[in-house]
């Protein structure tokens, strides 16, 4: 590997995940304002995602249907007229 590229403040962080609450810990060099107590009783600094492996439909064998702002009846009426 080459010397000098990798970053040199790797620590121990909780990982949460904001759609399904699962937090994990694991060693980091992602930046954290916030903290969280452990299971173990230490405290680590906080990440928060929005998927993890433990909501990703590749990871979960489930897929999620989320239509925000109506996304598939814009293109089924955008299509609709040409048809």
């Amino acid at each position: 590997m080459k010397k000098g590229i990798h970053p040199e403040s790797y620590r121990l962080v909780v990982f949460k995940d904001t759609s399904n609450e699962s937090t994990f810990l694991t060693r980091s060099a992602a930046p954290s304002k916030e903290k969280i107590q452990w299971e173990d009783g230490n405290e680590y600094p906080l990440v928060k995602v929005e998927i993890s492996n433990t909501s990703h439909p590749f990871y979960t064998g489930k897929s999620m249907f989320v239509d925000t702002a109506g996304r598939i009846e814009k293109f089924k009426k955008r299509y609709e007229k040409k048809a």
